[in-house]
């Protein structure tokens, strides 16, 4: 009997599979996803070690729709696109979100992501400390502002507990659908003009 041309399994048809089950029910299992893919569990462990590895597999799958400027790029710039492009990619799959959070990042693509915002904020003149307490302070900010995509459009239902400052603010959103889109970008500006003060401030030796 001819070999097929191609492999019934692969790592990315592994990924892919999981992010659909992950999109659907915001979970995934190994039976369940061998069953999706009509295979045996056993032949899933041919491609992956366990669920770690697929979530890990997840991660890089969504992040490689990521793209970034080169390394001409101005630091800020840089991080900025960066942050643009990752939260609208886990605004497509929000419930990724909670599973990938829960396991360590090794996933060269994402890896590959994250040397980027590294390399940004050590030409910013941050101390590698520094350099980890922004990247983690951007991934925060990201997939939290990607879970707010998903979020339904009247997010406060305070009633009567609202004081008067709140209600204004609550009231002023209803209806408003780009509220989390400029929420992000308002917020993004903020977290960038603060890098920046913080730059120049080393620069400058201070």
């Amino acid at each position: 009997m001819a070999r097929p041309l191609t492999p019934k399994l692969s790592a990315d048809m592994i990924a892919t599979s999981a992010l659909a089950l992950v999109d659907r029910d915001g979970e995934f299992t190994i039976p369940a996803l061998a069953k999706q893919l009509r295979v045996s569990a056993s032949s899933l462990y041919n491609h992956v070690n366990g669920k770690a590895e697929i979530v890990d597999l997840m991660r890089g799958h969504a992040i490689s729709r990521v793209q970034f400027p080169g390394r001409e790029a101005h630091w800020a710039e840089t991080i900025r696109a960066i942050a643009v492009e990752y939260r609208n990619t886990f605004a497509r799959h929000p419930r990724l979100i909670p599973l990938i959070t829960a396991y360590s990042v090794s996933d060269e693509t994402t890896i590959r992501m994250y040397n980027a915002m590294a390399d940004a904020f050590h030409e910013a003149g941050f101390t590698p400390k520094r350099t980890l307490e922004a990247i983690t302070v951007v991934d925060s900010f990201v997939l939290g502002s990607a879970l707010d995509v998903a979020a339904p459009e009247q997010v406060w239902d305070p009633g009567e507990d609202a004081n008067g400052n709140l209600q204004l603010a609550v009231d002023a959103g209803l209806g408003y659908p780009t509220r989390a889109d400029e929420a992000f970008h308002y917020g993004l500006n903020l977290l960038i003009e603060g890098f920046s003060r913080e730059a120049a401030q080393r620069s400058a030796g201070g």
